[in-house]
Order: C-alpha cells, then sequence, then structure tokens
C-alpha cells in the first residue's frame, strides 16, 4: 500500500515493504535517527473486535509497549496516520538484522541437535517472560515465521515477534479472531477457545519436531477446508489420536539423543496434565536437568471407566534448620510463631482464651523471591507432617476424581494431624469461578471451600502460593480460609549479600571477593537470580580451568538481566495494595518491604 519514501508523520521514511499480514502490513523504515525499524501499519476499519482492549487501543501494540525481554521484539514507537481519509495506527519495532526460523531452514537446515535445543530454549526463555507477568501473555501463534534469528551480533540470538494474536490470560477468549493462524501449530484446547501458557508450549514443540523432522508432527492439508474451519479443526482432532512418528535422522543430525523423542511427545501431548506445565519445565527437560520418561510407556489402569489409583501419600515430616535458614523476616517469623506455631501445639491454650486457631496463609509475590523456600523452613521449624502439592497431583481429566483427591488430600492431613498443607501455584488448582474455567474447575473450588471450614481446629494449617493472586477465586481468600496474605518482595541488601556469601561459600573462589560490591550491583535481583548468577559464573570458571574471580562474577552480573522488570514489581506492589484492603484479619506491617533471603 505505501510506496518507497513514503514518509509517515515525518518522523519515518518507507524503505520496502515486507510482508503482508491477515490484519496489518509491515514496512521496512528509516527514522529520523538514520536507524532501521520495522514498521506494522494497521487499517482501523479491517481490524476485528478483539484486537482492542477495555479501553479500544490495539491490543498488541500495548502488550509490546509493556514488555522487554532478550529474545522479544522490542517497541520504539506507535502513533496514527490519515491516508486517503482513512485513519491508520502504526507500530515502530526496533529493527532484526537476520531472517525468520522457516527462511533459515529452507536455506540450510540444522545439522547439531545443540544448536536446535539451544534455538529453542531462547523462544521459551521469552515466553517464560510472557507468562510470568502479573497479567500472562499468551502469545498464540509460536510458528517457524514468527520466530526470527538477529544475525547483528556474532552468535545469532532468537526473537519472538509478531504479537497479533496475543493476548492477557485473565481476558475473554468469546470473541476470540482465531481466522489466519495456522491450525496445524494451535493445542487442541485452542479450537474450544481456551488459551494457556500451555499452549503456547504445545507450538514450541511443534516447532521443535519441525526443526529435526523437517515436517509437522501430524500433517493437514489446510488448503482442503477452506471455509471449513470446523471441519478443519475435527480432522487435526482426528489426526492427533495417531501416534507421532519419529523418522530416522542419526544420518543427518550427527549428535541426535533419543531422549528428545520423549520431549516431543510430552510437549505435543493433547492432555494438558500430561504436557509440560510451564516454559521452565521445558527449559530443564531441554537442559537435561530433568528426566522425561516416555509417555507411552505409561499405563492407566482402569475398572470400567473409572481410573483405578492406589491411595496416595503426600505426608512427610519436614526435617531441616527451619527459620534459621532464612535471612531477615524476623518480625514475620515472630508473628507466625505466636499466631500459628503456638497456636497449633497449644491448641488447649489458645481455646482457654477464647482465641480462634487460623487456618492458614497466603503467600504472594513475584517469581523467584522464596515462596515455596519459605513454606518449607517454616514446615521445618514447626516439625509438624508437611504435605507439598503440586496441581498436577490433585487434578485429574476425570470427572469428580478432583474433588476425591482433595478429599483425600484432607482426611490423610486430619489423620496424621497437626498437618501443614503446602499448595504451590494456588491459581491453576483453584481459580476465580467468574473467569472462563471448566466446570471441573469450578467444582474443585467447591469441594476445597467445604473442606477448608474450621480446618484449623483440626490441627491443619494450609499454606498457598501464588504469583497470581487476584486470579484466585476470592471465596477462597476471606476470613476463616487463608486468613493471612504475606507479600513476599525480591530480597534487601543483607539478604542478597547473604546469598553471593552462602553460594559461593563451597566453591573454589579467587581472593577479594567483594559481596558488598556484588550485592550493590544487583539491586531488584529476586533469590532465584542470584543463584543463576552464581552458577554461571561457575561454568563460566570450570571452562577456563580457573578460580571463580570478582571479574567474572561481574562479567555475569553486566549480562544478566533480573528476571521481574521493574515495570513487573510496579505491577505487583499494586497488587500488593489491593491484597491488604482485604487483609482485615493480619496485624503484619504489611505496608513495609518483606524480606526474604537464606543464611549461611
Amino acid at each position: 500500500m505505501l510506496s518507497k519514501n513514503f514518509s509517515i508523520n515525518d518522523d519515518y521514511k518507507v524503505l520496502l515493504f515486507v510482508k503482508q499480514g491477515f490484519y496489518a502490513e509491515t514496512y521496512r523504515v528509516k527514522g529520523n535517527d538514520g536507524k532501521l525499524y520495522f514498521l506494522k501499519l494497521f487499517n482501523y476499519s479491517q481490524l476485528h473486535k478483539s484486537a482492542f482492549d477495555v479501553n479500544n487501543n490495539i491490543l498488541e501494540i500495548e502488550l509490546v509497549k509493556s514488555i522487554q525481554h532478550q529474545n522479544l521484539v522490542t517497541y520504539k514507537d506507535s502513533g496514527e496516520i490519515v491516508i486517503e481519509n482513512k485513519k491508520y495506527a502504526y507500530l515502530v519495532l526496533n529493527f532484526i538484522a537476520g531472517e525468520t526460523l522457516l527462511e533459515k531452514i529452507s536455506r540450510d537446515r540444522y545439522k547439531s541437535l545443540y544448536d536446535i535445543k539451544k534455538l529453542v530454549i531462547e523462544i521459551l526463555e521469552g515466553l517464560k517472560y510472557l507468562h510470568q507477568q502479573a497479567n500472562p501473555i499468551i502469545h498464540n501463534e509460536i510458528t517457524l515465521q514468527n520466530v526470527m534469528l538477529d544475525l547483528a551480533q556474532g552468535n545469532p540470538k532468537t526473537k519472538i515477534i509478531d504479537f497479533g494474536y496475543a493476548r492477557e490470560f485473565h481476558q475473554s477468549s468469546k470473541v476470540f479472531n482465531k481466522e489466519g493462524l495456522n491450525p496445524n501449530f494451535l493445542a487442541t484446547e485452542c479450537f474450544h477457545n481456551i488459551y494457556s501458557p500451555q499452549s503456547d508450549l504445545f507450538s514450541v514443540g511443534m516447532v521443535l519436531y519441525q526443526l529435526i523432522y523437517s515436517s509437522l508432527a501430524w500433517v493437514v492439508d489446510i488448503s482442503k477446508f477452506k471455509g471449513k474451519q470446523s471441519e478443519l479443526e475435527d480432522k487435526i482432532v482426528e489426526e492427533r489420536k495417531k501416534k507421532i512418528e519419529f523418522p530416522n535422522v542419526v544420518d543427518t543430525i550427527f549428535d541426535f539423543d533419543e531422549n528428545i523423542t520423549n520431549i516431543i511427545k510430552k510437549a505435543l501431548h493433547t492432555d494438558t496434565e500430561i504436557r509440560f506445565s510451564s516454559a521452565d519445565e521445558f527449559i530443564k527437560a531441554l537442559k537435561g536437568e530433568i528426566e522425561v520418561h516416555d509417555i507411552d510407556t505409561i499405563q492407566i489402569q482402569k475398572s470400567g471407566n473409572e481410573p483405578r489409583k492406589k491411595k496416595t501419600e503426600y505426608s512427610s515430616v519436614a526435617r531441616g534448620k527451619g527459620f534459621s535458614a532464612i535471612a531477615g523476616m524476623q518480625d514475620l517469623k515472630n508473628q507466625l510463631q505466636v499466631d500459628v506455631i503456638d497456636a497449633l501445639r497449644n491448641p488447649e491454650e489458645y481455646e482457654k482464651y477464647g482465641v480462634t486457631i487460623p487456618n492458614g496463609m497466603l503467600l504472594f509475590g513475584p517469581p523467584g523471591c522464596g515462596k515455596t523456600f519459605f513454606a518449607k523452613h517454616f514446615a521445618e521449624e514447626v516439625g509438624f507432617n508437611f504435605m507439598l502439592i503440586k496441581p498436577s497431583s490433585l487434578k485429574s481429566r476425570y470427572v469428580n476424581a478432583t474433588q476425591e483427591n482433595i478429599a483425600k488430600m484432607f482426611e490423610e492431613a486430619e489423620e496424621n494431624a497437626p498437618t501443614i498443607i503446602f499448595i504451590d501455584e494456588m491459581n491453576e488448582l483453584l481459580p476465580n469461578r467468574d473467569s472462563e474455567v471448566h466446570e471441573m474447575a469450578k467444582s474443585a473450588v467447591n469441594e476445597m471451600l467445604a473442606q477448608m471450614d474450621r480446618t484449623g481446629e483440626k490441627g491443619i494449617f494450609i499454606i498457598g502460593a501464588t504469583n497470581y493472586p487476584h486470579m484466585i477465586d476470592p471465596a477462597i481468600l476471606r476470613a476463616g480460609r487463608l486468613d493471612k496474605k504475606i507479600y513476599l518482595s525480591p530480597p534487601d541488601f543483607e539478604a542478597r549479600k547473604a546469598m553471593f556469601e552462602m553460594y559461593l561459600k563451597s566453591r573454589p573462589i579467587d581472593f577479594g571477593i567483594d559481596y558488598v560490591r556484588l550485592t550493590k550491583s544487583t539491586e531488584n535481583y529476586v533469590a532465584a537470580d542470584i543463584e543463576l548468577l552464581v552458577n554461571d559464573a561457575s561454568r563460566k570458571a570450570l571452562k577456563m580451568k580457573g578460580r571463580i574471580t570478582m571479574e567474572i562474577l561481574e562479567s555475569v552480573i553486566k549480562n544478566t538481566k533480573p528476571s521481574v522488570s521493574i515495570s513487573e514489581l510496579n505491577k505487583y506492589e499494586e497488587l500488593r495494595k489491593k491484597m491488604e484492603g482485604d487483609n482485615t484479619s493480619s496485624n503484619s506491617k504489611t505496608s513495609e518491604r518483606t524480606i526474604i533471603g537464606f543464611t549461611k
């Protein structure tokens, strides 16, 4: 549409047309600063209503504005322009000097599994960032065409592009426009307008398969179903009932590892309970940090139509250093000692004074700030039975099975009381019933509400942990259920210093490690970031066959951004304020920054 040298508001000059999308056109342009950019032009009259947010802004522009990650395309500018009496919006993106993955493999296929894994891990790192936003962002269109290789540096850097179908997790999917998407890359649940982080992971699994085997895991010719979307989706669903075939590629990929097939099977499973639960889990599998079993060998024994399961046992006595392993948080420790630990140990004494024994607490905050770590050491401090619960251990695809699992969990907890139940990723198990969740999820919430009544009197204390407290059903957070709400923010100066000392003390370090300088240079880094920095520095020193030096540590810090951005922390701060408004049962100083850390 735009000719060469066409000027966009005198700020950008069109150099050449790049591609025609379903709803927008992309051009290479030159800015007044002399730099190259991509410019995406939107015709308002052609945009579907799902392309706009609640404020009638173009959703893609607003989402790209809010993100900043090395594996994602980055925002430069946006605005509006009138062309031939028609109104258009434009989005300017920082230029990527390279090619798409599709262009790369059409010209020259990968011959190393190591290179393929590295590339896919970078895609997953970008998705991990999107999925861990306060309001998780689902990309919805991970394909070979929407991944670019930035060749400006010595080593190609993978970047996810094109957020035209992206949306925040909590947004309604009723009006979501799938037209223009490649259904071969969509997870099966997307055909029913259910989109989640796991849907993106399915698409990554398809990309991984295509990079290795030069085809799709299941091949359906889309061209035969023009105008017949429902028939096409039915055909794809039918194809996916077949086992995935894995051609012999040993002759073309010199370092091929058969374990990759187990990873692909898990990533492409149509059952979300079996699929990877997060981008981080997928990354760990590709790095060999976790073992992935062949799901074809997992047998489900049934009696009639019901699964036959042995009794699940979750309980164990937590043993360890307890609160002494946590740096800082003394006010919180003292409060929990009086309000919870003493109450659970001496229920008769509290009953004498008419003091209600608490039911539980919610730990919330940004990812990597030590919620699971704190819960573990809380259980060690108490010395009671401890039940570590992941949503996947309770959720089931069978009707009523999830409710039964929840009931059994509480039954076991009461039998072994006093018991602490720790539920990680609580929003996954107990989503807001007013949102678009499956009826079975609503039933699970109802069962949990029924089981949580008067648990304190039964010697059961529940700890929930989540990065997304606003996505938990509000009834769970009312007084009498999760009575206390604790915000865990990134560690402060003293806690970060203690972490560096702890992680480095048993490693071959050079003389003159300046822990104060390391701590000052890592403000807003979460606990998981500090551990990652030390591990990366250790790998560098190992490769050099030398000691871990200040130079290595500072180099790693310089090249590693905090996993939680300032904008994300601000969003969590707003969440904290909202949660405090509901926290009438707690007398904790929640306005003060809560510190999480480790001792030496």
